[in-house]
């Protein structure tokens, strides 16, 4: 299962090498990344961090409680180079390199997703997250920083609009050409728009529903 806004972060992760929090919803699934591949410990350990962030989001979301402080989670994700080209087939754009693995440590305000699924319209402003990654080139590895501020409009606890607001971005001069490419667009046309908000309302309805037992507890 995924972790709500993390979403935002993980989408934005794995579509640009830190993409839309794509979906936090479909890569934090307890289950391996890539049909027909065995999953590593590494990945396993991955899928488990993700997993609790993602349980205590739902309790969050659902219980409405607590309804104060914040969640925290530390989270790295490893996305095989057919994963991504997969992913990024959605939203139309070509994934160049290998493998990226990405690490961040997103913060949630409690308040802000209580208010996101009890009032009948909310704009949610969600603090800038720092995101950093390692792309697998033909001859090299690069290391890449991107920040972004992920901002969401509910109604009747159902996202309907959402931007990433991608920040600076730091990384060598090829790979960052192409990452400011595809950010500026979605800055400017909302590209990524459709694929966040619906991998939102497939976290809040359907995947924390499929994890309802082990939230309910929390």
């Amino acid at each position: 299962m995924p972790s709500f806004p993390a979403y935002a972060v993980l989408l934005g992760m794995a579509i640009l090498a830190g993409p839309s929090a794509l979906s936090f919803a479909q890569q934090a699934r307890p289950a391996p990344v890539s049909g027909g591949a065995s999953e590593s410990d590494e990945e396993a350990k991955e899928r488990h961090a993700r997993h609790q962030c993602a349980l205590s989001l739902c309790a969050t979301l659902h219980n409405h409680k607590p309804d104060a402080g914040d969640v925290s989670c530390s989270v790295q994700k490893t996305w095989r180079k057919e994963v991504l080209t997969k992913i990024l087939e959605r939203g139309k754009v070509a994934w160049p390199w290998g493998y990226a693995r990405c690490t961040g440590e997103v913060t949630f305000d409690r308040a802000t997703l209580v208010k996101s699924m009890t009032l009948p319209q909310f704009e949610a402003q969600f603090q800038k997250h720092d995101i950093r990654c390692e792309l697998e080139g033909d001859t090299a590895t690069y290391e890449v920083k991107l920040q972004i501020q992920p901002k969401v409009t509910f109604k009747q606890g159902k996202a309907v609009k959402a931007s990433l607001n991608w920040g600076k971005i730091e990384a060598p001069k090829l790979a960052k050409t192409a990452l400011w490419s595809a950010t500026a667009a979605d800055n400017a046309f909302g590209v990524l728009q459709g694929l966040v908000v619906d991998d939102i309302n497939e976290f809040i309805h359907t995947r924390c529903m499929e994890s309802k037992e082990e939230w309910q507890a929390k």
